[in-house]
């Protein structure tokens, strides 16, 4: 598939015939709200027969022709796709494209807080080829360290099986609308109150059939770092073969002190774990100035200090379905989906910007006297985070959450990457 940036003057009739495609398709594929409105700037996932891309880091030794081999395409595709590059002076270090039917391998994990039921098995049925797991957001513990079910999910379990998408109890320290950094402190540095969530997290795990459990305690007091691994160390060791997912906030040094990130261990929670997902997303965070939700800098920042510390083939990152819609002086801020984000410019008749940096778009409009700054995903954001799961060997991706649309993302998934399925 190609990937069209709209200039000014353009239609959806003439993009059509320049790329032998219907209309239709060009708007099912990108959930446009109508045949007859585009802006300069939107991005287009436009289908074609080509092969996927993939994205390769030279390394010592390497030749054109010997990569060519490794994923079964030719010399001359290879070249086509790299104008500039010098196939007897290749850069230690500069990645590569390489066309390839060799498909990226990679395992996902959608997250999704259960509304309507009906809604939920309906996302799964259209996107149940593009999940390894589904974290199903839907327990909390007491101040004892019981943990209970939130929200009836039985049906949801039911069909992840049913679709084998390997369902995961996601379980966080939640109360009320938000994380309790104190209810995650008090269950964790008492023996007993620990215990009692190791038992109940598996009971629970094992009762109502899920395929392992995805931690999120957020906020954990830095003084609790040694005891949350000790929580994890334990739980693994009673889960036996079932999956322990953990979520961790994103870091580019270690700061044992830091009230958001100094409870993480990286290098000891990727010991416990069987996956651990960084959460690369809300860079540019809810209440603060407009700023990309998940710049691919930052991105890479992340990575790279994560894998010095955390098995890559361990490692998943982030990816938001979401974007923000921020008023530029309060910082007020409205989240919603990525496609909602893309539409509302559309109908609004708003051009669309693309952050070279940050490889994000965004835009700018006006409510009245109220400046509003717009920052979300699209097919080009989406590419550019792929490209890095690639090239440093991820295990993959989580996306939050599934029940926020963005076709342009599964439409790439199913395209171009081979997702991995768990096997009994």
């Amino acid at each position: 598939m190609a990937v069209h940036v709209v200039i000014a003057g353009e239609n959806l009739w003439t993009i059509s015939n320049r790329y032998n495609v219907s209309i239709q398709s060009i708007v099912d594929l990108n959930g446009l709200p109508s045949a007859t409105s585009i802006v300069p700037g939107l991005a287009l996932y436009i289908p074609n027969s080509l092969p996927p891309f993939r994205y390769y880091r030279i390394m010592a030794g390497d030749q054109i022709w010997k990569l060519a081999q490794q994923f079964n395409t030719d010399p001359s595709a290879i070249l086509a796709v790299n104008p500039g590059i010098n196939p007897n002076q290749l850069h230690i270090g500069q990645v590569i494209i390489i066309p390839s039917p060799e498909k990226l391998e990679i395992a996902t994990l959608g997250f999704i807080v259960p509304s309507s039921e009906n809604n939920v098995l309906t996302i799964l049925d259209s996107i149940s080829g593009q999940l390894t797991y589904l974290a199903i957001v839907a327990y909390s513990f007491t101040e004892e360290g019981f943990a209970y079910n939130q929200i009836e999910d039985t049906a949801i379990i039911a069909k992840s099986n049913q679709l084998n998408i390997t369902p995961l109890l996601m379980i966080r320290n939640f109360t009320g609308s938000d994380f309790s950094p104190e209810l995650a402190g008090r269950v964790l540095e008492n023996p007993t109150y620990r215990g009692n969530l190791v038992a109940s997290i598996v009971n629970l795990t094992i009762q109502r059939g899920f395929g392992g459990v995805s931690i999120d305690l957020e906020f954990i007091p830095p003084a609790r770092r040694r005891d949350f691994i000790t929580f994890l160390t334990e739980l693994k060791n009673e889960l036996g073969e079932l999956i322990l997912h953990v979520n961790v906030h994103a870091k580019t040094a270690d700061i044992p002190t830091n009230r958001i990130i100094g409870a993480y261990d990286y290098a000891a929670i990727g010991n416990a774990a069987d996956i651990v997902a960084v959460m690369t997303i809300d860079y540019g965070y809810p209440g603060g100035p407009p700023d990309p939700i998940a710049p691919i800098t930052w991105m890479e920042q992340v990575i790279q200090y994560s894998i010095t510390q955390i098995n890559p083939g361990k490692l998943q990152i982030a990816m938001a379905l979401y974007g923000y819609d921020k008023v530029v002086h309060s910082n007020k801020t409205n989240a919603k989906s990525v496609l909602a984000a893309q539409n509302q410019a559309i109908t609004t008749g708003t051009p669309i910007e693309f952050n070279s940096t940050a490889k994000s778009p965004w835009y700018r409009y006006w409510h009245g006297v109220e400046e509003h700054v717009v920052w979300f995903e699209d097919i080009r954001s989406y590419i550019e985070k792929y490209r890095l799961i690639d090239v440093y060997h991820l295990s993959g991706t989580t996306f939050w959450q599934i029940s926020l649309e963005a076709p342009q993302n599964w439409a790439y998934l199913s395209k171009n990457i081979a997702v991995v399925k768990n096997m009994d």
